[in-house]
């Protein structure tokens, strides 16, 4: 079968129906391909099922990039407030949970009935089940080939738009068909890692994660100048939480992170004024007052520290202050794209228009969402960069 459209979409996610549903509205025929059976899968399973549609402080700092003001553009043409708005029209109730992040109050679903609802509004059409197999340059654009139940359909279109995402979440379908499509077209594809991802670790130290599995405590996570400080949480695999996985975003495998445990607590000042206020106390009491007993036992098991602060000298305390304010912890690794929230790197965003997100050297190609080298922190930012780049480069294509 042959059709003909002005816009073809690969990949019916955040950012491809954002695209579709821009440029649909601007009177572009449009055709929106996704190999999955339901559309936005990513959004479905996001937020424990509520998705962190955005946040309310979404700004360039909060991404990485090889082009760290590559998504300036982007974000000032589409800024979180349009897209509060637009749930805002479709009566989608939503809630801040901490530090900005929006949430539906109800389902995630929301969020993907109101993108296909707009798609359909503005004669944007969804075809899943749809697997793009070749795609050849032509003097007026691109012709896509793409299998389905019924068999294989040739689509011709002036513009075609990546929006396939990256590597994370494989179960879902993920996959390097972006990137390969880049390189086809002699664009640039920086490295890519697994971020916004649980850290591993190994030996005796995964041994007592897994002792202490399940406990949280409010943490201040640094590799070399970068610091994010939100809760943190030992697991059978090793150590997560939000403070983890906006950290994992920065470390290099084979280095070091330090935490403090105690963010707010010079440990060893208390330990000292404790041990002049109280001698007779026993130190794990005194350390259980601030943190959890179990976590504070295993610190002192660690460090072969017990009994009365009396006994204990200032050298000792010392060094249990350190280890708690100061830890030095080395990562083996990650748990990979399994459960990475996002991927880090992608399509060179020097190759691309930053107003259009058009690849310099490729009239007519698009590259939005994940797929591009633009990666946020935890937090609904992600999803604003897919809004934002799905929206202009809707404009254009």
């Amino acid at each position: 079968m042959n059709e003909d459209r002005d816009v073809v979409i690969v990949g019916g996610g955040a950012a491809g129906l954002m695209c579709g549903r821009v440029a649909g509205q601007r009177g572009r025929s449009v055709l929106i391909l996704d190999h999955a059976k339901r559309a936005a899968e990513k959004i479905r399973i996001s937020g424990g099922g509520r998705c962190n549609f955005t946040n309310i402080h979404s700004s360039p700092e909060a991404f990485l990039s090889g082009n760290r003001h590559f998504c300036k553009s982007a974000f000032s043409r589409y800024t979180q407030d349009d897209f509060v708005q637009l749930v805002t029209r479709h009566q989608i109730a939503f809630h801040e949970k901490k530090l900005g992040q929006l949430f539906c109050d109800d389902s995630a679903q929301q969020i993907i009935d109101m993108l296909v609802d707009e798609c359909e509004g503005a004669g944007a059409e969804l075809r899943l089940n749809t697997t793009v197999t070749d795609i050849r340059k032509t003097a007026n654009g691109f012709t896509v080939h793409a299998d389905t139940q019924s068999g294989t359909h040739t689509i011709t279109c002036q513009s075609l738009v990546i929006a396939s995402g990256g590597l994370s979440i494989p179960k879902i379908g993920a996959s390097r068909f972006g990137y390969d499509v880049a390189k086809q077209f002699g664009l640039p594809v920086t490295a890519v890692k697994p971020a916004l991802v649980p850290l591993t670790f190994q030996d005796e130290f995964l041994h007592r994660c897994r002792a202490l599995s399940g406990l949280s405590v409010d943490a201040e996570v640094r590799y070399g100048k970068t610091v994010f400080r939100e809760g943190l949480l030992f697991t059978h695999r090793g150590l997560s939480g939000p403070s983890i996985l906006q950290i994992s975003s920065y470390w290099d495998e084979g280095q070091a992170l330090e935490i403090d445990l105690l963010p707010d607590i010079d440990v060893t000042a208390l330990l000292k004024a404790r041990k002049s206020e109280t001698p007779r106390q026993d130190v794990l009491t005194a350390l259980a007052d601030c943190l959890p007993r179990r976590l504070a036992a295993d610190i002192l098991d660690e460090l072969s520290v017990s009994g009365r602060l009396a006994d204990l000298p200032d050298k000792l305390l010392a060094r249990t202050g350190q280890r708690i304010n100061r830890w030095q912890v080395s990562p083996s690794g990650t748990e990979g794209y399994r459960t990475a929230e996002v991927t880090l790197g992608g399509v060179d965003v020097n190759a691309l228009s930053s107003r259009t997100m058009e690849a310099k050297t490729q009239p007519g190609l698009f590259f939005i969402g994940e797929v591009v080298d633009v990666t946020g922190h935890l937090g609904g930012y992600n999803f604003q960069w897919a809004w934002s780049s799905g929206f202009v480069a809707g404009e254009a294509a």
